[in-house]
């Protein structure tokens, strides 16, 4: 694809590619590419080029399995690429792309590939940062988004078929974070974060148990605005691959380390500067300390 086999025998017969990425989104203005912002897209293809996978990424035929926006993070993120080097790919990709970017695993796909259309499902996880106070409700509401419905209300529609059809929902938690979890086969824009927001309002009390009900079925004036972009993760993307394990990047597993060290000391230090009520701790230090 990329070069003329007849002009050039030497060169191996391109073989499509497939890789399942993932992201930490904070430093990135969302992941498709942008010729003046930093992307998901733009770094790997940056990546490829550096390792000569292909020069040019449309001829190379790369695509991605959907878009997410600034923010959001990615552990199941798809794309995919031609390439006469498939093995140099798996093994040097890590070593290339930048310490927020990582490639888990691989396979080797047809030349027709393509991982949007392709895709039988889309997994999303929005995890709150705020507390839950009950989570039965909350999960019994999020179960009325089960199946077909009019999502006008609840995502930023434009001219696109309001339509969507839920295939799997749940509420969880992981430590003392409460999470959706939430499968369709595509999603509109915004969508995951309306739902995580209307049903956070449910969960906190605020929206009543038909809320849900009406915001699928009723016209408002008043659409739910989207909860924040940084508790959303694109957490699986159902090609229906098999995937072989790429050895993981020990630079992106160290760069995550010091960035959980980080926010956890800063949890403190926040904590210090700026008590909550009822916490008698100060920020003021001893003389010798402040000198």
């Amino acid at each position: 694809m990329e070069k003329d086999q007849t002009a050039d025998p030497a060169v191996p017969r391109p073989v499509r590619l497939a890789c399942r990425v993932s992201y930490l989104g904070t430093r990135f203005y969302g992941s498709q590419q942008q010729e003046s912002s930093r992307t998901v897209e733009g770094e790997f293809i940056a990546a490829c080029r550096r390792l000569d996978l292909f020069s040019d990424w449309r001829t190379a035929g790369f695509c991605s399995a959907g878009r997410t926006d600034r923010g959001v993070h990615a552990c199941g993120q798809v794309v995919a690429f031609s390439t006469p080097y498939p093995d140099r790919a798996r093994q040097a990709l890590n070593s290339q792309l930048p310490l927020d970017i990582w490639c888990t695993a691989s396979a080797e796909v047809t030349d027709t590939f393509h991982p949007r259309y392709d895709a039988r499902s889309r997994t999303y996880r929005y995890y709150y940062a705020e507390p839950v106070r009950d989570m039965q409700i909350m999960e019994a509401a999020a179960r009325q988004f089960l199946g077909e419905h009019n999502f006008s209300n609840l995502a930023r529609v434009g001219d696109r078929n309001p339509w969507r059809t839920i295939l799997g929902i749940r509420i969880g938690s992981e430590g003392r974070f409460t999470y959706l979890e939430v499968t369709a086969q595509s999603f509109l824009w915004h969508q995951v974060r309306c739902m995580a927001a209307a049903l956070f309002s449910v969960g906190n009390g605020e929206l009543d148990a038909d809320g849900i009900r009406l915001l699928l079925n009723e016209a408002t004036s008043r659409p739910v605005q989207p909860a924040p972009a940084e508790g959303l993760v694109l957490w699986d993307t159902d090609c229906g691959l098999s995937w072989v394990p790429i050895e993981k990047s020990d630079r992106s597993g160290t760069y995550c380390a010091e960035l959980r060290r980080h926010h956890a000391l800063m949890e403190q230090v926040c904590r210090v500067l700026r008590p909550e009520p009822g916490n008698t701790e100060t920020g003021s230090g001893s003389e010798e300390e402040s000198r």
